[in-house]
């Protein structure tokens, strides 16, 4: 890693020298207290032999898994290895921010694929070059929301934790009230969110299906927010819209949510794809990137960045967002996924996914699991367990098989997508049998 630490301590002394500066006047404009007074312990370099032995201690410690039963807003699917081999193309992984779209023709037009993709598929006008993950489309979403006067939020208790920590974490410094919408039975309540609506409330946000993999009653939802100045949110799963209506038939005024199905690696964690469509009575709000498609002088096909918010960048003060940059290698593949498997491979992928975990759902209740909430699931549901869950997940992981995920003792919320085999799920439940039996 020598050379990309290319100057010495002598190289810097000599700059200094050269410009009549030390370090101290250098760097007088920093705060005293957050500079380090002390130099880096960085340890000795290594061979590149002995690099690569390091890496690969580090990489032995990973657990995989040959079976995932694990959701909760990251989910394992089939990436066809037309996807892997294209969108690790060298043009493709090293393009850069397309700032001159003369020069930019290929990475603005796989964005504009994806963007079409994406209103096409939730039913809407538009859509933006994508954000960073599904829990910051939601923030930006809200951010989209606020009007003069209306500066109430009114969130589902049933959207994922870490998208109601997102959208604090955003509004924890403006004048913003976040109220919580109630759930029933696992369902988010349209009598509690009803109840809570008044003049102040500028948007009211949705999760479809819920983080318990339940599906909302969405049309109810939409009836219920008479007032048009109430932003009707919604947050999806995009795989599901395989078999789902999309948002846009039921009234939705934003949709949002986490690509990462759509042909990216669970990858620990990202990096992930958030997108967001709206119609074109909310498209100027849209926060980060939209690209267009146009002519050129030839009377050619040709793509530029447009309605970007400029003042994201120069009029700061009126600015609804500090976006300004795109997950676009992560648009790419979701694009590419989507071509690969088209409309009737999106189907199949969702419909196969509802059936193993409705599928699951009756193995497991067979052997004296219950489910928690008697409400119609998507891929995800919640049982309440005869043992403790922590026991499931260790004797499952025993068997090279991630559990579901653990919401208490007593209480676990499991996924099932089209990777896991009939068979499979027949040899889960023997071995959650003799757990529970045994």
């Amino acid at each position: 890693m020598g050379t990309y630490i290319p100057h010495t301590k002598q190289d810097q002394i000599d700059m200094l020298t050269s410009i009549s500066q030390t370090w101290d006047t250098l760097l007088s404009t920093i705060p005293s207290n957050v500079r380090l007074k002390r130099e880096l312990n960085l340890p000795e370099g290594l061979s590149e032999f002995e690099v690569y032995h390091k890496m690969k201690a580090y990489a032995s410690e990973n657990v995989v898994f040959n079976t995932i039963l694990r959701g909760a807003g990251a989910y394992d699917h089939y990436i066809p290895s037309v996807v892997r081999h294209l969108s690790a193309r060298e043009e493709f992984v090293t393009a850069y921010t397309p700032y001159q779209s003369e020069l930019s023709q290929g990475v603005l037009q796989s964005i504009f694929e994806f963007q079409s993709m994406m209103a096409s598929l939730t039913g809407m006008d538009a859509a933006n070059a994508s954000v960073y993950d599904g829990a910051t489309a939601a923030a930006e979403a809200i951010a989209m929301s606020y009007e003069r006067g209306r500066r109430t939020i009114l969130l589902s208790a049933a959207l994922h934790p870490q998208t109601i920590e997102v959208i604090q974490t955003y509004t924890q410094e403006l004048d913003v009230t976040i109220k919580m919408i109630d759930t029933v039975d696992g369902r988010t309540s349209i009598e509690s969110m009803s109840k809570q609506l008044d003049e102040s409330v500028c948007a009211v946000l949705i999760s479809h299906p819920n983080y318990f993999g339940i599906l909302e009653d969405v049309k109810g939802f939409r009836t219920a927010i008479i007032d048009s100045k109430v932003k009707y949110i919604v947050s999806v799963n995009p795989m599901t819209l395989g078999r789902l209506a999309n948002p846009g038939s039921y009234g939705a005024d934003i949709v949002v949510g986490e690509a990462q199905p759509f042909g990216l690696n669970l990858a620990f964690g990202g990096p992930y794809l958030g997108f967001m469509c709206t119609s074109d009575k909310y498209v100027r709000r849209l926060p980060g990137r939209i690209v267009g498609q146009t002519v050129d002088s030839q009377g050619k096909r040709a793509f530029t960045l447009t309605l970007q918010a400029r003042e994201q960048h120069i009029r700061r003060e009126k600015a609804s967002s500090s976006i300004c940059s795109n997950q676009a290698h992560c648009a790419l593949t979701a694009a590419m996924y989507l071509g690969a498997i088209g409309p009737q491979g999106l189907k199949e992928v969702a419909t196969q996914c509802a059936n193993k975990a409705h599928a699951l759902a009756s193995k497991l209740e067979s052997i004296g699991y219950t489910l928690t909430y008697k409400q119609p699931f998507f891929h995800e549901f919640v049982t309440t367990t005869p043992v403790n869950t922590a026991l499931i997940e260790q004797t499952l992981a025993d068997h090279s098989i991630l559990s579901g995920l653990i919401l208490d003792d007593h209480h676990m919320l499991w996924c099932v997508s089209e990777t896991t085999s009939d068979d499979k799920l027949d040899e889960i439940v023997a071995i959650l049998k003799e757990v529970h039996h045994g």
